[in-house]
């Protein structure tokens, strides 16, 4: 028979043996800091994946914030476009306004420019006239009166045409 293949009590209590120590080498050595080093990578995984949601949870938070925020902006400058507008109008409005009044007040003011040169012509007329009729009327009756009633008709005639200019 061959001996590899015959039992032998001693060489199976020594591997059995040899066996028992090397697991309890092994379990001690190995397994327990192994176990250890996989328990804090399974521990470590763990703390990422958490991490990793809290911050899916607070991008998505943000998201939503960032969208109320671009709405609210939305808003706000609509509402400033049309106050914007608002005012525009108004302003135009009062430009018109204003327009319409200098240009009332400068046609006011030209009428009465017209009205006085009007007066100022008229009076002007008015002694050119009286002053042609006292010269025509002194040449008629310098031929008829003597020289000291004319000459007291045309100062008197002067003097009426001085107190009706003022």
């Amino acid at each position: 028979m061959n001996p590899l293949v015959q039992p032998d009590p001693g060489l199976f209590i020594w591997t059995i043996l040899t066996f028992l120590v090397l697991l309890a080498l092994l379990a001690k050595f190995a397994w327990g800091p192994l176990l250890k080093a996989l328990d804090r990578r399974q521990e470590a995984i763990r703390k990422s994946l958490d991490e990793a949601d809290r911050a899916k949870q607070e991008f998505a938070r943000l998201q939503d914030e960032s969208a109320k925020i671009i709405e609210q902006a939305r808003i706000e400058a609509g509402s400033i476009l049309s106050r914007t507008r608002a005012d525009a109008e108004r302003l135009r409005e009062d430009l018109k306004a204003k327009a319409k009044e200098e240009a009332d007040a400068m046609m006011r003011n030209a009428e009465q420019q017209i009205q006085l040169q009007t007066q100022q012509a008229m009076q002007q007329i008015r002694h050119q006239v009286a002053d042609m009729a006292v010269m025509i009327a002194s040449k008629l009756l310098e031929r008829n009166l003597a020289k000291e009633d004319n000459d007291r008709l045309i100062s008197d005639t002067l003097k009426q045409i001085e107190l009706s200019r003022h």
